[in-house]
């Protein structure tokens, strides 16, 4: 019986470190917020702890929540199972823009992403620790946030991308709650400048990040990613750029995330090769 009993145990631990939830929503504490902040993890089915994942942050938009993603395209499950990716979902705030704001102590998500959560995800998942096997997207805020944190982070992340993203923030200076996080642009226009994508961009060099921009001719933020295309051109700055019908709804992004996880893939196997 002892040794029954000892077989058992062995076949428990066996499945519990074998197999998990595909969906999981975990808290992880921020250290400058100083709170607990629900976050999404969509790992692939057959996920193994003997093999190691590529992992792409996966950022909502503004006034949406960490379960936004899952929730509205629930077919992300089968593209983590496709791509053999894990994907990270984080809660970014109402809107929060995925910055550390310098006015509001309450509002510090890039730290958050960059230190807690990053750090978290590695501990506790299978993933390949690695720039080359991390990347970073979102839509509209998030599209801003995941360029704005990969620009500032080029050690954590060598991959990025932005669906519909608000990537000049000098272009809703009365909406968006952004007023709140870096000040009015009458008397703080240097962090205007300095913290919209579209400028941000001046700092690269080229190939330095692999970047895939996505934005539909209808949205009402295509003026400002067909800018920053040329920008990006002007620099000579490899990157993918998509634009097609569409508007600023989700049917674009659900389609858009398709593309968006395919370039992933082509540069994490690339990065691989070397």
């Amino acid at each position: 019986m002892k040794k029954l009993h000892l077989i058992l145990v062995a076949l428990f631990f066996c499945v519990v470190g074998f197999s998990r939830n595909q969906v999981d929503t975990i808290s992880v504490f921020s250290t400058k917020m100083k709170k607990e902040i629900r976050n999404v993890v969509i790992v692939p089915e057959n996920y193994n702890v003997k093999k190691r994942y590529p992992v792409v942050y996966l950022l909502h938009g503004y006034s949406d929540n960490y379960a936004k993603w899952i929730n509205t395209v629930p077919s992300i499950k089968a593209l983590a199972n496709k791509h053999q990716f894990i994907l990270v979902c984080p809660d970014g705030g109402y809107s929060s823009w995925y910055m550390d704001s310098p006015i509001d102590s309450t509002y510090q998500y890039e730290s958050f992403i960059t230190k807690d959560l990053l750090s978290y995800i590695d501990t506790h998942y299978s993933t390949i620790a690695e720039r080359s096997q991390r990347a970073i997207t979102g839509l509209s805020m998030g599209g801003h946030g995941a360029l704005y944190i990969a620009i500032r982070n080029k050690d954590l992340f060598a991959n990025a991308g932005s669906m519909s993203g608000g990537v000049d923030l000098r272009s809703s200076t009365k909406l968006f709650d952004i007023a709140k996080r870096i000040g009015n642009i009458e008397t703080n226009a240097t962090e205007w400048d300095n913290r919209s994508v579209i400028n941000m961009v001046n700092s690269l060099k080229n190939d330095e990040l692999n970047l895939i921009i996505d934005c539909g001719v209808s949205d009402i933020f295509y003026q400002i990613n067909a800018a920053l295309h040329r920008r990006l051109m002007n620099l000579g700055i490899n990157h993918d750029y998509i634009e097609r019908p569409g508007e600023h709804d989700w049917s674009y992004w659900t389609n858009s995330i398709q593309y968006q996880l395919l370039f992933f893939e082509r540069n994490f196997e690339k990065a691989k090769k070397k």
